[in-house]
């Protein structure tokens, strides 16, 4: 009787959508009679047990869906989630980047370093040709002295390139005023934000749906549980690059608007 009820209790843990592949890799608890096609000691595959975990926390009412936490080096002949993590990740760096270089309210030599001119002998950084300088608050100025047949497209990039820049040019010397911050500007600067996260937020997707990609090439290799895990799992992971991004951009909203 009591070996009969050991052996019932595991039958609700067992019921799911693979509860018999479930039951053959168990290890019959001692005193049960094995069944055909048991293989002692054998383990549940993580995937598949993962899986069935996910659906059963999933389905509590009003609970958030279960993570998934995929051991990577399981998965590794299907895809490197760690490249995949990188590649997120470096989308949220440039952005962070972005934010630095170009939407700021204050005044630095740095803030013209990324600019790009065209020349004769290729495209350069600004700072490659020039030396930038702050003379004050107002005022930047690019010494072109070594570059002098650069001066003109060195002026003609600046002015064009969306900062709202109008360079004058003095010989080799390049002035640049810096225009008064106004509310209308900071407010331009925090639509330029928004953008530029919109932006980010479609590079993340193509490297989503290159790793989802990806993963479906296995589709007649692996089994079906996995291919949904690791869906799951990039799901997850874009999903949280995603949030932080929306962190950055309310920070660098609050600083622009002040």
């Amino acid at each position: 009787m009591a070996t009969a009820l050991g052996c019932g209790r595991l039958l609700p843990a067992l019921l799911g959508r693979s509860w018999l592949a479930a039951v053959r890799a168990l290890p019959a608890p001692p005193g049960c009679p094995a069944s055909p096609g048991d293989v002692r000691g054998q383990r549940v595959r993580p995937v598949l047990l993962a899986r069935q975990l996910a659906t059963k926390k999933a389905k509590g009412k009003g609970q958030a869906a279960a993570k998934v936490n995929i051991n990577a080096a399981l998965v590794e002949d299907i895809i490197n989630l760690e490249e995949t993590n990188e590649d997120m990740q470096a989308v949220i760096e440039a952005l962070k980047e972005d934010f630095s270089r170009n939407l700021s309210v204050r005044t630095s030599p740095g803030a013209l370093d990324h600019i790009i001119v065209v020349t004769k002998d290729g495209k350069f950084p600004l700072n490659q040709l020039g030396q930038i300088s702050l003379k004050s608050p107002q005022l930047l100025t690019v010494n072109m002295t070594s570059f002098p047949e650069s001066t003109a497209v060195a002026a003609k990039a600046i002015r064009e390139s969306g900062m709202n820049l109008n360079p004058e040019v003095d010989g080799t010397i390049i002035r640049v005023p810096i225009p008064k911050v106004t509310r209308e500007h900071r407010e331009s600067l925090a639509k330029l934000a928004k953008q530029s996260t919109n932006k980010s937020k479609e590079a993340l997707r193509k490297v989503r749906s290159r790793s989802v990609n990806q993963v479906k090439k296995f589709k007649s290799k692996v089994s079906e549980d996995t291919i949904w895990l690791l869906e799951k799992q990039i799901q997850q992971m874009a999903d949280s690059a995603a949030a932080e991004m929306d962190k950055l951009l309310a920070a660098k909203t609050k600083e622009l608007l002040g």
